[in-house]
């Protein structure tokens, strides 16, 4: 069957377009936009009047968590969340149980995402073997099964040496190397940023500078080996300066932040000290931070804008704030918290937001067909209303561990089709 969008105000950064037109797709692809393409009435036809009609969106941080830890989310349910916050791509991230640090782990993520997955799953393979900073995978043969990057995530690599060769062997397969900067001597024990927030409530802290430290050695390291290098979920005013001036520099380098860091500061801990929805890694930083990942987002410091979707079941996070782990679910708040705080608060155009949540990752990672509404390429689309409001209530992960229900966000995702098939609709359309 056929599907014509029309009606829509088509966006798409790739091409600058940001007009009213007509998408026709077949067999999975984009075969025609124009002004206004007419169909047969036994073919589907999607009215998206008033409606955005962007590129489907790319998560670049998403734990799926399968294998080894199926009670907080799966394949199956972490792609259906993601199409319902208009997600047609996840990067799955490599900190399974087992890791995803050899052939067969990647086969085993990528025939799941094909049996079970509604969307787009691209796995993201570990630099060492178990993730534990000492021996570097088989990055060749990461490649040759399907990775689109490799990362430790949330296991920095101490040893510079290895971080270096990390970046050197994954140019010569033309990788890139996603860094999750912290210092763990620095940040051992903390469960909160270390500050004032953290001495008022008696919490052990996690200084900025463990950050800092790493992105600046980071960067230093992809100077000498002209790596490509991507660091995740950056959390400081201090990191974001690094990158703005490395970037000017003509290094290779990217990064992303998370909505969560730029809507909420540590004084929401201090407001809700036991609400454990509020503990991630990094940990929400200060009101001047969260300033300056605006401002980078709005100069183009910032390239993309990531979930770092973490579930956690509601036992492991209904504990004490020090017991429980770090993480909050993301996927389907990603769109609406963009559109509501950098859209209708921060006046960032929408292309821009649709640059840092599609086209930039594409990019970036070198995703074929994909970022773009281009003729030919995947229909991998995401229609949403930009001024529906709408209340956080229930997910449709397996976790609900988000510091945003019961908030008043703008930004409702009307339909989410990948590779030409519906894989969402809203209820109320």
């Amino acid at each position: 069957m056929k599907i014509l969008i029309k009606n829509g105000i088509v966006l798409d950064p790739e091409q600058d377009i940001e007009k009213k037109l007509d998408i026709l797709i077949e067999n999975g692809k984009i075969t025609k936009i124009a002004e206004k393409i007419n169909l047969k009435p036994n073919n589907l036809i999607i009215n998206a009047k008033s409606y955005i009609v962007s590129p489907g969106l790319i998560d670049i941080h998403t734990h799926l968590r399968e294998p080894g830890n199926e009670e907080e989310e799966t394949i199956a349910s972490g792609t259906i969340a993601a199409a319902a916050g208009g997600i047609t791509s996840v990067f799955c991230m490599p900190n399974t149980q087992p890791p995803i640090d050899d052939q067969t782990s990647v086969e085993f993520v990528m025939l799941k995402a094909k049996s079970e997955g509604v969307v787009n799953v691209f796995p993201v393979g570990a630099i060492t073997k178990n993730r534990q900073g000492e021996e570097l995978t088989e990055i060749g043969e990461l490649k040759k099964a399907g990775v689109v990057a490799i990362s430790d995530d949330g296991e920095p690599i101490s040893n510079s040496k290895i971080m270096r060769r990390a970046l050197e062997y994954a140019r010569m397969f033309d990788l890139t190397v996603i860094s999750h900067c912290e210092d763990k001597l620095l940040t051992k024990g903390g469960v909160i940023n270390e500050g004032r927030v953290s001495t008022l409530l008696g919490l052990r802290g996690m200084p900025k500078e463990a950050e800092e430290i790493m992105v600046m050695r980071d960067i230093i390291l992809a100077s000498l080996t002209l790596g490509k290098l991507h660091i995740t979920h950056v959390s400081t005013k201090n990191s974001i300066n690094f990158i703005r001036h490395a970037k000017q520099n003509g290094l290779q380098i990217t990064c992303d932040v998370t909505p969560h860091h730029f809507t909420l500061s540590e004084d929401e801990i201090e407001k809700q000290p036991y609400n454990t929805n509020l503990k991630m890694n990094p940990p929400l930083r200060t009101h001047e931070d969260v300033k300056a990942l605006i401002e980078a987002i709005k100069d183009d410091t910032v390239d993309c804008i990531a979930s770092d979707h973490a579930p956690h079941t509601v036992e492991e996070k209904n504990k004490e704030f020090d017991l429980a782990p770090f993480g909050i679910i993301g996927l389907e708040t990603l769109l609406p918290l963009s559109i509501t705080y950098l859209y209708h608060k921060e006046k960032l155009p929408l292309k821009n937001i649709i640059k840092k949540l599609a086209t930039n990752p594409a990019r970036i990672f070198k995703l074929k067909d994909k970022g773009s509404l281009k003729i030919g390429y995947d229909a991998d689309i995401t229609i949403f209303d930009p001024y529906k409001e709408f209340v956080v209530k229930s997910f449709s992960s397996k976790s609900s561990n988000s510091p945003f229900i019961g908030w008043k966000l703008k930004g409702k995702v009307k339909y989410t089709i990948c590779k030409g098939n519906i894989v969402f609709k809203d209820k109320n359309n």
